[in-house]
C-alpha cells in the first residue's frame, strides 16, 4: 500500500508524469470523461432542480476497472486531470466512481508538466472545488437542454440528425449576419490622389493629397478628380512643417487561447481545432530522445496573459545572454487585463525557453515545431523592449486650399523584433531633409478609383476574436464551436474565409423565427458571466439553469402551436410537376441536400433530384438502359436511369488517372461521411490515394512523384504545390 495512484486524462500527459514523479507512483489515464449524460434521453430530471443523471461513458469499463483496481493497492489517490472546469469535472467524475475503493483521494493542479510544477503541486494538495465542478455541471444542463428540446424543431422542419447548440448557434448566426451584410452592400465610388514630388536639389518622394479646405477629401467621380489635379497642379507647393520624432511600437502580449489560435492561424494557416491538438501535444509531452517525455508549453486553454516570475527570470536571462541588455526594457511590463477574462492560469509560454526552437527540430514533427516556434518566439518578444522607429512627416501646402502629407519612417532599435519578425513588415522609407519655407516641384501626380469594400467574411481567426470581444464561449469552447458548425456542414470553409452553406442559411432563418430572444448575442453573453458567478460561488448553479430555461419554455409552448405550419415555412413551390398527381412540386431538405417532393406525400412519394439529372451520352453496361448524373450523399456520381430495377453505378472523375504505379484508376471528387470534399481513386478500397486539394494533372517538375494540387492562401494567393516534396510553382 506504499504507491501513490496519480490519475490524469491521457496516456501521453501519463508518461510524462511518471518520469517526474519517479518510483512510488502508479500515473493512469482515464482517456477523458469516464460518466456523462445518457447518449439517448434528456437525463436531466427538470422538476428536482435540474438534476443531472450520469452514467458510464460507453467503451470505458476496462480503464475504470484499472483504476480500481490500482486504487484499490494504493495509499493515495491524487486526481491530476487540467486545471480548468472541465477537467475540475472530470476530477469530480473519477472520485465519485473512485470512492467506494475508501482510498483518500485528492485534487492537484500545476500549469505545466515539469518537475517544479508536480513538486509543487503535490506539496499542496486540496479538495475538488465544487464551485468550479457545479459552473461546469450548469454549463453541461444547459447545453443538453437547449440541444435536446430545440433540435428536435430542426428535425421536423429539415431532417432528423441537425443540432442547436446553445453557443454554436450564435456562431452560425454572426456568420449568416455577415453574409446578409455583404449581399445587401453597395459598392460606393471614389478616387484618391498621390504622386512623387521633388525636392530643389533633385530628391524625390512619394506625397498624398491628405485635405481639401481643411477636410479629409471626398472625391466620387473621375470628373472631380481630374478638376482637383489641375487645381492643385496650378499652385506654389511648399513645405508647411515638418517634424521628426520618435515612435514606439510595443510587442503584443503572451498567448492566450484566443491569441495562439488566431495567430497559428494567420500564420501557418492551422483551424482552431489543429491547433488546440498540436498544443496538447506540447503540453503533455514530447520524447526527447535521453530526456524522455517533456512538457513543452504551459497549459493551453486560459485567457490570462501573466507569467510567473520563475518564467519571467528565465525569459530576461535567455533575452540578455543571446542578444545584450539592450534588449530588454526598464522594467516588468504588465499587459491589460480583457474586462471579461477569468485570469485564472497563466499565459501559454514555453516551460524552458532555453529549450529553443532549433534545438527541438529534430524531436518535433513540422506542425509541433512551427507552434512551439510561434510560443517560444512570442514569450521572449513580451519580455522584450519596444521597438523604436524614427519618424519624419512632412506637410506640403499646394495654394489655400490643398494639403499633401508625406511619411518616412526607419528602425532605430529592433527590441522585440530581434525575436519575432513580422508575418509581412512594412516597408521603411526615409525622406529627404526637408524644412518649413522649402519649394518642391511636381514630377508626377495621379488620381486613383476605388471602391468601397464590403464587410469580410469571418475567418477562424476573426469570428474567435469577435466571440472572445462579445463575451460568448471560453477558451475551452472556441474550437468546438468552429468544428460543429462545419461538420454539420451549416458552414464551409473556402480559402480561409466561412462561407453559410443554403443548410446554414435557413437553419440560422427558422432559429432567428422561432427562438430570436434566445440566440441573442447578448443573452449568450450573460449566460457565460452568469457561469462565471457559479464559479465564484456568487449563484447557485440551479437558479442559473431555471433563469434560462423558463425563456426556452415561452419559445418552445409557441412552437408547438405552429407545429402544422413550420414544415411549410421552408418549403418553396417550384415550377415543375409531379409526374405521378400533377401536383406542384416543393423543395425539401434531406441528409443529402435540397430535393423536390410531392406536397402530397405520404400518399404520393413522388421525389426528384432539385436539379434535372443531365444525360449522358453512354449507355449502361448492364443493362443498356441512359446514364444520367446524380447527386448523393458522398458528391455527384452517374447511376442508371432504370433504377432501383438497376443499380449500376460509376465514380465522376476528373479525366486525370491516379498517380499510384500499375493502379490504372482515374482521380474524382469524393465526401467524407461529414461532407467535405476530398479527391480520391475510382479504385477505393484497392488503391487509397486521396487528397484534399484538387489535382491538377501536372506532375511536379521538381520530383515527378505526385500531381501538383491547388493551394489559397491570404499570403500566397492561388499558387500550386506538390503534396510529396512540398515544392511551389505560379499557376
Amino acid at each position: 500500500m506504499d504507491q501513490v495512484l496519480v490519475v490524469v486524462e491521457s496516456p501521453a500527459k501519463a508518461r510524462t508524469i511518471k518520469k517526474y514523479l519517479g518510483p512510488g507512483y502508479a500515473v493512469k489515464a482515464s482517456v477523458g470523461h469516464v460518466r456523462d449524460l445518457p447518449q439517448r434521453e434528456l437525463g436531466i430530471d427538470v422538476e428536482n432542480g435540474f438534476a443531472p443523471r450520469y452514467v458510464a461513458v460507453k467503451g470505458k469499463t476496462k480503464v475504470m476497472a484499472e483504476l480500481k483496481r490500482e486504487a484499490g493497492k494504493s495509499s493515495t489517490i491524487l486526481l491530476a486531470t487540467d486545471m480548468d472546469r472541465e477537467g475540475e469535472a472530470i476530477a469530480w467524475h473519477l472520485n465519485e466512481v473512485l470512492k467506494p475503493t475508501k482510498t483518500p483521494i485528492k485534487r492537484i493542479i500545476f500549469n505545466e508538466i515539469t518537475k517544479k510544477a508536480l513538486d509543487e503541486a503535490v506539496g499542496n494538495q486540496r479538495d475538488i472545488d465544487t464551485d468550479k465542478v457545479n459552473a461546469q455541471q450548469a454549463r453541461r444542463v444547459l447545453d443538453r437542454l437547449f440541444g435536446y428540446l430545440i433540435s428536435p424543431v430542426l428535425w421536423k422542419i429539415f431532417y432528423k440528425g441537425l443540432s442547436a447548440g446553445r453557443v454554436q448557434s450564435v456562431g452560425l448566426r454572426l456568420i449568416c449576419e455577415r453574409e446578409e451584410a455583404i449581399r445587401a452592400f453597395v459598392a460606393r465610388e471614389y478616387w484618391s490622389i498621390e504622386g512623387t514630388l521633388d525636392t530643389s536639389a533633385g530628391e524625390s518622394f512619394a506625397a498624398k493629397l491628405l485635405k481639401i479646405d481643411g477636410k479629409k477629401p471626398e472625391i466620387p467621380s473621375k470628373k472631380t478628380a481630374d478638376e482637383t489635379l489641375a487645381a492643385i497642379r496650378r499652385e506654389r507647393l511648399v513645405v508647411s512643417a515638418a517634424v521628426d520624432r520618435e515612435k514606439l511600437r510595443n510587442p503584443q502580449p503572451p498567448f492566450i487561447t484566443s491569441s495562439m489560435q488566431r495567430e497559428a492561424a494567420t500564420r501557418l494557416g492551422f483551424s482552431a481545432k489543429k491547433t488546440m491538438l498540436v498544443a496538447q501535444q506540447l503540453y503533455e509531452g514530447i520524447d526527447l530522445g535521453p530526456e524522455g517525455s517533456v512538457g513543452l508549453i504551459s497549459y493551453m486553454r486560459t485567457d490570462s496573459t501573466r507569467v510567473s516570475d520563475e518564467a519571467y527570470r528565465r525569459g530576461t536571462s535567455y533575452l540578455g545572454e543571446t542578444h545584450g541588455p539592450d534588449i530588454l526594457p526598464g522594467g516588468r511590463r504588465t499587459f491589460r487585463k480583457m474586462k471579461l477574462a477569468q485570469d485564472a492560469h497563466e499565459a501559454i509560454r514555453p516551460t524552458d525557453c532555453y529549450r529553443t526552437p532549433d534545438a527541438l527540430r529534430a524531436h518535433l514533427n513540422k506542425d509541433q515545431l512551427a507552434l512551439y516556434r510561434l510560443v517560444w518566439q512570442r514569450f521572449l518578444a513580451s519580455l522584450a523592449a519596444p521597438a523604436v522607429y524614427a519618424v519624419r512627416e512632412v506637410d506640403i501646402a499646394a495654394g489655400e486650399r490643398f494639403l499633401l502629407r508625406a511619411g518616412g519612417r526607419k528602425l532605430v532599435k529592433p527590441g522585440f523584433l530581434a525575436v519575432m519578425q513580422d508575418d509581412a513588415p512594412e516597408r521603411d522609407e526615409w525622406l529627404p531633409d526637408l524644412e518649413a519655407g522649402d519649394g518642391v516641384s511636381i514630377r508626377s501626380l495621379d488620381a486613383s478609383q476605388h471602391f468601397t469594400e464590403p464587410p469580410p467574411r469571418y475567418t477562424e481567426a476573426s469570428l474567435i476574436k469577435e466571440l472572445e470581444e462579445k463575451g460568448i464561449g471560453r477558451p475551452s469552447t472556441y474550437a468546438t464551436i468552429l468544428g460543429v458548425i462545419q461538420a454539420r456542414d451549416y458552414v464551409q470553409k473556402q480559402g480561409s474565409a466561412l462561407h453559410p452553406t443554403e443548410l446554414g442559411g435557413q437553419v440560422w432563418k427558422m432559429l432567428d423565427r422561432l427562438f430570436r430572444d434566445i440566440f441573442e448575442v447578448d443573452f449568450t453573453a450573460r449566460m457565460e458571466t452568469e457561469l462565471d458567478k457559479v464559479e465564484e460561488a456568487k449563484e447557485d448553479w440551479r437558479d442559473v439553469v431555471k433563469l434560462f430555461y423558463d425563456p426556452l419554455m415561452v419559445d418552445l409552448a409557441a412552437v408547438k402551436e405552429r407545429r402544422a405550419e413550420l414544415r411549410s415555412l421552408v418549403q418553396e413551390e417550384s415550377d415543375a410537376l409531379c409526374e405521378n398527381c400533377g401536383k406542384t412540386l416543393v423543395k425539401k431538405w434531406g441528409r443529402n441536400g435540397p430535393f423536390l417532393a410531392c406536397p402530397g406525400f405520404p400518399e404520393c412519394r413522388f421525389t426528384r433530384p432539385l436539379e434535372e439529372e443531365a444525360a449522358i451520352d453512354r449507355s449502361c453496361p448492364q443493362c443498356g438502359g441512359k446514364l444520367a448524373y446524380r447527386s448523393g450523399r458522398f458528391g455527384k456520381f452517374i447511376a442508371c436511369t432504370k433504377y432501383p430495377e438497376c443499380k449500376y453505378t460509376e465514380a465522376v472523375t476528373l479525366g486525370i488517372p491516379c498517380p499510384i504505379p500499375g493502379c490504372g484508376g482515374q482521380l474524382g471528387e469524393r465526401r467524407t461521411k461529414r461532407g467535405k470534399v476530398f479527391y480520391g481513386c475510382s479504385n477505393y478500397p484497392k488503391c487509397t490515394y486521396a487528397s484534399w486539394d484538387k489535382p491538377t494533372g501536372r506532375l511536379c517538375p521538381a520530383c515527378s512523384k505526385d500531381y501538383l494540387v491547388e493551394k489559397d492562401s491570404k499570403k500566397k494567393g492561388r499558387h500550386l504545390r506538390c503534396p510529396s516534396c512540398r515544392h511551389e510553382v505560379s499557376p
